[in-house]
């Protein structure tokens, strides 16, 4: 198992100190080139997702990165990561890589000094969550699972081969999430 994660802008170091503890092998992404090597999976960090959209632009990574997807590729996005995955955003005339049936808003719980931690259910599983300028999930198609809901908001989700958290898990010391999506690699099929 080899998981690449994109390291343009964002919270990628914490995923790949998640992946380290975890003893699975990783790489950073930050040019076309990463982005054609050999992998397994892909995570799509926090951070700004206009920044990271416009960095995939310039860097002519966009269209590969969504091919890759499409064609199968397990990602995991979390907070701007759910936000650049999703098929719309609410008050955009149009999304990122419109590559999961979910539509989301940005910035739902305010400002910066609205983030806040909370413990709930992901999965069955309950998991400390950090939300930080944090964007919800507010629709989700057919073929979407959803995994976790936070006072009656999405805050995770899964479609096939694509898992989204609106939270931050690489923030907490918990593993339930990135073990969850080591094993959608594992169960590929």
């Amino acid at each position: 198992m080899n998981i690449g994660i994109l390291a343009l802008q964002g919270a990628f170091i914490e995923h790949k100190h998640k992946l380290d503890f975890l003893k699975v092998n990783s790489f950073y992404i930050r040019n076309k080139n990463d982005l054609l090597k050999n992998k397994t999976g892909l995570i799509m960090p926090g951070g700004e997702s206009t920044a990271m959209y416009k960095l995939l632009v310039e860097l002519d990574m966009f269209d590969e990165l969504k091919n890759q997807i499409e064609n199968g590729l397990p990602v995991f996005g979390t907070c701007a990561g759910l936000i650049l995955l999703a098929n719309e955003v609410t008050g955009q005339d149009h999304g990122f890589l419109k590559v999961m049936d979910v539509k989301v808003t940005r910035n739902a719980y305010g400002r910066q000094l609205s983030s806040f931690i909370t413990h709930d259910l992901f999965n069955t599983i309950k998991v400390p969550m950090t939300f930080i300028r944090a964007p919800y999930i507010e629709s989700v198609g057919k073929d979407v699972e959803i995994l976790s809901i936070v006072n009656e908001k999405i805050v995770a989700a899964r479609q096939h081969n694509i898992l989204g958290t609106a939270f931050h898990p690489e923030l907490t010391k918990d593993l339930t999430i990135h073990k969850y999506f080591i094993d959608m690699i594992k169960n590929k099929k």
